[in-house]
């Protein structure tokens, strides 16, 4: 299993309704991306290689259980750090209630489940 394979995992372990660097027409979706790379350097090289990235929730459900089984899906996966950058933000314009969450993946190969 990709690195990519895991975070679709994750994601997937909670709805369908997921994609990738795009904004859904759904009034509850999750939209994840890859930001950056972090990787640990030791004697000049990349000893590790780390994939950073953001997961956002889009949702018009006050307090979405969406986004304490997604944590819960985060947690279960093990090589996955993450934290909440943005907990419950209201757009009052649209109606959306916002989450994100930015996460770091090990690049490799990963065991399935």
């Amino acid at each position: 299993m990709t690195w990519q394979e895991k975070i679709i995992a994750v994601h997937t372990s909670v709805t369908d309704a997921v994609s990738h660097l795009r904004r859904m027409k759904s009034d509850r979706y999750f939209v994840w991306a890859e930001d950056s790379r972090n990787d640990f350097e030791a004697s000049d090289k990349h000893a590790e290689k780390v994939v950073e990235g953001t997961t956002d929730l889009w949702t018009k459900q006050e307090f979405d259980p969406w986004a304490q089984q997604f944590e819960a899906a985060l947690d279960a996966a093990d090589v996955i750090a993450w934290y909440c950058n943005v907990e419950n933000d209201y757009d009052e314009e649209t109606g959306f209630h916002h989450y994100e969450w930015v996460w770091q993946i090990p690049v490799g190969v990963y065991p399935d489940g």
